[in-house]
């Protein structure tokens, strides 16, 4: 069957009011036209699905991490720099390049000129104007973490958090630990969402009150947890769920005098390995970033060449706990 032709230039100017030459502008972000022009013309556009995608043409994939629509180096970040790095290796063992956008790309709308045959979108939160404007051009998308707003067919690949949280909350008890509080990000994607919800689901099964840190990664010194340390009743471990809490934790347990894991046992997730050298090391939660990437990239690759066709839904990857100083030996 063959496939039915999109709109034209001339098709947009129409419903959009304006002429060819200023849609030509607007789409390629020349000329000098209003931005409410722009913009107008630009959203006719993706309404009239201008831009839909046919067979691979590009051989090229695109990768993005959407959590916040704002400028920030997330391949500073351990988990995010691996994703990136093994999602490169597995596109180009299928024969794809990998193109890596800046995180603030989301805001904007140069998806209108971004030409890729698929995207990874990492950690969306609801309403991510990204994925609103690929889904309206048709453009193949897998998803690292469960998407903001998933749709029927979406497809995903995630750890189990739920579980994850609530194995590391079991091992601290098994430790010792009476009082543990959770240091959890206050963004809208679902890592947050899932783990915060587990760990109140946790605290109340033991009628046991939820301490809840909100993540502040300007935060070195781990003031954020000044209260809970110095209270009559403080807390006794922390499972910092994003990094680099566990530094935060070394830093504001050494300025309290507390020792760790004698005093505070510290669980954190991250992907980097220099928790390992930390005095002492730190205990952490891997999500295992490069088979999720490798497993998001093997998904979208058959979505887009229409082989395997892959189920929708979930791919789980398991998380692993490695066992350091800083949480006790358990025994």
């Amino acid at each position: 069957m063959s496939r039915v032709p999109g709109p034209t230039l001339a098709d947009i100017a129409r419903a959009a009011e304006v002429s060819t030459a200023t849609v030509s502008h607007a789409l390629n972000g020349t000329g000098r036209i209003g931005e409410t022009t722009r913009r107008r013309v630009r959203e006719t556009a993706t309404r009239l699905g201008y831009g839909a995608p046919g067979p691979p043409r590009s051989r090229t994939l695109g990768i993005a991490v959407t959590t916040f629509p704002s400028a920030w180096n997330y391949t500073g970040i351990a988990y995010f720099s691996r994703v990136v790095t093994a999602a490169t290796s597995a596109a180009h063992a299928r024969g794809y390049a990998l193109t890596a956008l800046p995180a603030d790309r989301a805001a904007d709308d140069s998806w209108h000129r971004l030409a890729v045959d698929g995207m990874l979108i990492v950690d969306s939160p609801r309403g991510d104007p990204m994925v609103r404007a690929l889904r309206a051009r048709g453009v193949p998308l897998v998803f690292d973490g469960v998407p903001g707003d998933p749709r029927p067919g979406d497809h995903w690949v995630d750890n189990d958090h739920e579980a994850t949280t609530r194995k590391v909350l079991d091992h601290l008890a098994a430790a010792g630990a009476r009082r543990t509080a959770l240091q959890s990000g206050n963004g809208d994607e679902h890592y947050a969402r899932a783990v915060t919800t587990a760990y109140e689901q946790w605290c109340a099964e033991r009628g046991a009150a939820p301490l809840v840190v909100p993540f502040d990664p300007a935060d070195g010194q781990g003031h954020a947890f000044d209260a809970l340390l110095t209270c009559r009743d403080r807390v006794d471990a922390v499972y910092a769920a994003y990094d680099p809490g566990g530094r935060q934790l070394l830093a504001a347990a050494a300025r309290h005098g507390l020792r760790v894991p004698d005093d505070l046992r510290v669980v954190c997730a991250s992907e980097d390995p220099g928790y390992a050298a930390t005095e002492p090391p730190v205990t952490t939660v891997t999500l295992d970033p490069e088979r999720t990437a490798r497993t998001a990239v093997a998904v979208l690759v058959d979505l887009i060449e229409g082989s395997g066709m892959p189920p929708p839904g979930p791919v789980v990857v398991p998380a692993a706990l490695l066992v350091r100083a800083s949480s006790g030996d358990g025994t």
